[in-house]
Formats: C-alpha cells, sequence, structure tokens
C-alpha cells in the first residue's frame, strides 16, 4: 500500500486504508523533509522528538499548537490548562527556541473572557514570545469573533486573515469559521478570496508558502465537516508555488496528504482527542483510559532553512520522552 494519499478514492474524501496508515505513523511522531518538491518521512522513536529539528545558521524554527480549549471541563480531559502547560514546558525545553508559534484556533471552548485570559496568562511562561493566531470556530461563538480578533487579531483584515514574511518564507494565516454550523464545512468566502489572489500576486512561484487556518482546506471527511467547501479556490492560486505547506487543526490529530507541490498537516490538540473518521457517530470529546490521554495529545514543530529547499515538519506526543 502507498504510504502516501495522493488521490482521495471515496465520497467521504480521505480513503480508510489511508487513513489508518498515516495514522500508524503519526501515533510516534514523523519527520518530514521535502527536497526538491519529493517528501519523504521516517518514523521517530521516542529518544528523538521535535529536538531533531535543525538548527543551521539563516534556519527558521517554529511550533504550531492548536486547540487549546482552555476552559473545557469534561471526562476527555476535565484539566486542559494542565496539558497546555505541558506543551509550553516542551517548546521551553526546545535546544533552539521557536520563533514564532503558530496558534491554528480554538483557543477556548466557549469564547468567554476569562478563558482568554487564562491562554495569555499561560502564555507568559512560553519563552518564545510572539504567537500567531488564527480562530477556531469555538473562539467565535459569543459576538461573531470580536472579543477575539480585539484580543489577538490587531492590525488583522475583513474577520481575521493576514499574511507575513519571514526569511524567505510567506505565510498566510486565514479564517474558515465564519458562519460555519455544528458539523458543516468551513468557508472562506469571496471576499477573503479576492484578499488571497491579490497577496499572493507579486510573488515569485519560488517562494516557499506556509498557509495555516483552523479547518483542514482539503476534504478530509464532508460527513464530519472536516474540509472547506470554498478550499479548491484557495489551493488554485497557491498551485504555481513550488512549495505550499498547509497547516490546520480542528481535527485533534496528526494527519498529513501530499498532492503536488502541497504537503496538508492537521495537528493534534493539546486538549483532547476526536475519533477518526468513521468510528463513530459523529466528532467530538473523546474519552481514553487517562495513562494514555498524553498520547494523543501533542505540538508541531517546523524547520525551513534559508535558500535551501527543506522543509522538515515533526509531531511530537506529551508522552514522548
Amino acid at each position: 500500500m502507498n504510504d502516501h494519499i495522493l488521490h482521495d478514492h471515496s465520497d467521504d474524501g480521505i480513503d480508510r486504508r489511508g487513513f489508518l496508515k498515516c495514522m500508524a505513523w503519526a501515533g510516534t511522531g514523523v519527520l518530514w523533509s521535502l527536497n526538491a518538491g519529493v517528501l519523504t518521512s521516517r518514523a521517530l522513536g521516542q529518544t528523538m522528538d521535535a529536538k531533531a529539528l535543525p538548527a543551521l545558521p539563516g534556519s527558521l524554527n517554529f511550533v504550531q499548537i492548536s486547540d487549546s480549549h482552555i476552559g473545557f471541563k469534561k471526562p476527555a480531559n476535565t484539566d486542559v490548562a494542565a496539558t497546555f502547560r505541558e506543551t509550553i514546558a516542551r517548546i521551553n525545553a526546545q535546544p533552539v527556541a521557536p520563533e514564532f508559534i503558530l496558534h491554528t484556533g480554538d483557543l477556548t471552548h466557549l469564547a468567554a473572557a476569562e478563558e482568554f485570559d487564562a491562554l495569555e496568562q499561560m502564555l507568559k511562561d512560553c519563552r518564545t514570545k510572539q504567537v500567531f493566531y488564527v480562530p477556531g470556530e469555538h473562539d467565535i461563538l459569543n459576538d461573531n469573533g470580536a472579543m477575539y480578533r480585539e484580543r489577538f487579531g490587531k492590525g488583522t483584515r475583513g474577520q481575521g486573515w493576514f499574511s507575513f514574511d519571514q526569511k524567505g518564507v510567506h505565510f498566510v494565516g486565514l479564517v474558515n469559521v465564519q458562519g460555519v454550523t455544528e458539523g458543516g464545512l468551513g468557508v472562506l468566502g469571496a471576499e477573503q478570496l479576492d484578499w488571497l489572489e491579490k497577496d499572493l500576486a507579486s510573488l515569485s512561484a519560488e517562494t516557499p508558502l506556509v498557509v495555516f487556518a483552523h479547518v483542514p482546506l482539503w476534504m478530509v471527511y464532508p460527513k464530519w465537516g472536516w474540509g472547506t467547501d470554498d478550499g479548491t479556490k484557495a489551493l488554485a492560486l497557491m498551485k504555481r508555488f513550488g512549495s505550499v505547506t498547509v497547516l490546520n487543526g480542528h481535527i485533534h490529530q496528526a494527519l498529513q496528504k501530499i498532492e503536488g507541490n502541497m504537503t496538508f498537516h492537521t495537528a493534534r490538540s493539546t486538549a483532547f482527542p476526536q475519533p477518526e473518521p468513521g468510528t463513530a457517530p459523529k466528532p467530538g470529546p473523546m474519552v481514553v483510559d487517562a495513562p494514555k490521554l498524553r498520547s494523543f495529545l501533542g505540538l508541531t514543530s517546523v524547520a525551513y532553512v534559508e535558500n535551501h529547499p527543506t522543509l522538515a515538519i515533526v509531531d511530537s506526543t506529551l508522552a514522548d520522552s
């Protein structure tokens, strides 16, 4: 069986056998390397995790975290603050301090002011101070995202989208949760797509792109809303680029896909796991044996070496040594 999912083979999106194969890798962490557009991977042992990322002159190291759900108190994890603090401790323990953090949404569970307060307070203990955010659907529950944008989206456009450049890499933060109903697909909308087209227009096709949003831009499992309805329109704007990495959260499990010049990667939650597609009647917090919980939670570390076509993505869990 092919190790990579190159095409979807079912009406649900990702094929079942391919999903289980990827999940088998993700359980121990995976080192991905992109060389001249060809992605290779190898499983990581517990003694080799995100600390294996390169510390080379001109390199760019950053961390993706997702779905912290501060305020969640159900049986799947009764202390999400504790596992979030463990995640921060792992970031602080990296031999090379990440230059920044990408948080791909669902910072909080109910978008309450005290939940946002708690998240900000805990992040003060992180030695990496610069954090870029995109909202999840839980962050815009009460006021269509006004509080989120006031506190975490200053300087962004529209509902919170933005872009920036770092060491030759162009980063784009997209918002695909506005107006999304429970179980519904993500939506970018015409205004954001128009902005994205203009944002990318002046870039050389050789510019590496890192695009991040909450809901996956590709159709992971449409029955559960794990995909973006107009995601193909955004991806079409990126096809001319030689290296595109798309980072998402939302599904609370590590999953990778390669399609041409694009690598798609969803991150684990720091709060609780969700079931694999089709293994439960619907998505939602999944209760696992307490000793196993930390093996389902984690973070993603990414390294890029300037002017060198190598991108390394390493998943590690809170259970890794």
